[in-house]
């Protein structure tokens, strides 16, 4: 008998069997993966609570049939705003409460699903601990901060069998998914150049969200306020002392410690169409072309970085440029963009193919434009005539990147931006954030997970504080 979730029973306890067989395989020391179908509670864990993490867990309790078992954040502040909105939405606070994930982890055996939204030095050891226990993870962008890490996590994932989705928010979205097929149609004939560019790490006018970068590593030290768990929140990093209003909150991610700056922050959702359209096989070199002053532990202030892929199969090789800190491609590259929209926006990714080109607006890649050889102007995906008849050949989900997650959890589908997708495209932008911490053209190895430049070898694997080894 088939319920409303379109999956028969017979097909869940099939599915549920071939996690738990992947579960097996991967040994004693790690739990089955576990699916519940659609009206069953699936029992969460958050790590993370407040910022991008408060987004995560309200839109999966709003799906339904979700329970937050526990919560976990290194400020006790976070924390209690988290009851208070239970208090307020008319929610019984049955949940329990840590400091430390580690603890959470061992002590919370009935998870079923854990949501890492933490800064990107924390997200690997925690996601791993939490697949090794059956879990499935939902993890933010951009997913892990090393490439060591990204590989790390993709083995334990495939070993244990479980669902992941790394948080490129708008991977659902009928108009990135629109937008990849018609960069893989042809329609263009050979794409070999892409621009992307971002307002970011810079707070920009009117826009609260945002760092600002270098900043070099301050001296002396700060009482840690009683409310902040400082040695969690360094984890597997160098220990340092802590110092107001430098590393938490979202300033973290101008340091290389504990963030990836601009581009791992943005190029995961920037970057998200150009890796699906064109299906980009392993980069091959990375290089910051222009960069401002490079400062010891930190981003600089801007950049301008490009990553060469391979060809696949007859289709070209490809050069991604992307722009961080208010820089942008010049207008010249684009003048149907510039015709249509006034200049060169804020914001975007543009594809150069010999037919045409396609301009995907904002950065986020769900908003389409094309203009072919000869017009003067773009016009919406949707509309122009040499895209009505190109195929649909993606999935399409009536629902969000963390809903979509979620179905899978309960054995409906896959989630779009699991380990196959997520793994081979964060290792891309991280090297890319490599080059922007060491001069020079890097030449890369997939295979062998190795450059030619030593100095960027010994920083593909995090460091990693005694006592957090995983």
């Amino acid at each position: 008998m088939k319920g409303t979730s379109g999956i028969s029973r017979r097909g869940f306890v099939k599915q549920a069997a071939v996690c738990a067989t992947a579960a097996a395989w991967c040994g004693k020391a790690f739990a089955a993966p576990r699916l519940k179908p659609r009206g069953e509670r699936l029992n969460l864990g958050v790590i993370g609570t407040g910022g991008q993490g408060r987004n995560n867990w309200r839109d999966m309790l709003g799906g339904g049939s979700v329970h937050v078992q526990a919560f976990c954040d290194v400020d006790a502040t976070k924390l209690d705003e988290a009851k208070e909105w239970y208090v307020q939405q008319q929610r019984t606070p049955d949940f329990n409460t840590y400091s430390d994930y580690r603890q959470m982890l061992e002590k919370e055996k009935g998870l079923d699903v854990v949501v890492v939204s933490t800064p990107d030095h924390t997200h690997a050891r925690a996601a791993i601990m939490a697949m090794r226990q059956g879990c499935h993870v939902y993890v933010e962008k951009p997913l892990v901060r090393t490439i060591w890490e990204a590989r790390y996590f993709g083995k334990v994932a495939r070993e244990c069998g479980v669902f992941t989705q790394m948080g490129n928010s708008c991977s659902p979205m009928e108009g990135l998914r629109r937008g990849a097929e018609i960069l893989r149609s042809g329609v263009l004939g050979n794409i070999g150049a892409v621009y992307a560019w971002v307002d970011r790490p810079e707070i920009s006018p009117g826009n609260k969200w945002g760092w600002k970068q270098p900043v070099p590593r301050p001296e002396g030290a700060d009482p840690v306020p009683q409310e902040l768990n400082w040695d969690v929140w360094m984890g597997t990093a160098p220990e340092r002392p802590f110092k107001k209003d430098v590393y938490h909150q979202i300033a973290w991610r101008a340091f290389h410690d504990f963030g990836t700056g601009a581009l791992g922050d943005m190029g995961c959702h920037t970057l998200n169409l150009a890796f699906r359209g064109l299906e980009l096989g392993a980069v091959v070199s990375a290089e910051a072309v222009d960069v401002s002053e490079r400062v010891e532990g930190s981003f600089p202030r801007f950049s301008v970085v490009r990553l060469d892929f391979a060809a696949r199969g007859d289709r070209p090789p490809v050069s991604v440029y992307w722009h961080d800190g208010y820089k942008k491609p010049s207008a010249e590259l684009m003048p149907q963009v510039v015709a249509t929209m006034g200049g060169v926006p804020g914001c975007g990714c543009l594809f150069i193919g010999d037919k045409g080109i396609l301009f995907s607006a904002g950065t986020n890649g769900d908003i389409n434009y094309i203009a072919l050889a000869g017009e003067p102007k773009l016009r919406s995906i949707d509309k122009h005539e040499a895209c009505l008849n190109i195929p649909k050949s993606l999935p399409r989900v009536n629902c969000g990147h963390r809903q979509e997650f979620i179905n899978a959890c309960r054995g409906e589908g896959k989630p779009f931006s699991d380990i196959d997708h997520s793994v081979p495209f964060v290792e891309s932008v991280l090297l890319g954030s490599l080059a922007q911490r060491v001069p020079g053209k890097i030449k890369w190895d997939a295979s062998e997970c190795m450059s030619d430049n030593a100095l960027v070898n010994t920083l593909i694997k995090p460091h990693i504080r005694a006592g957090w080894e995983f």
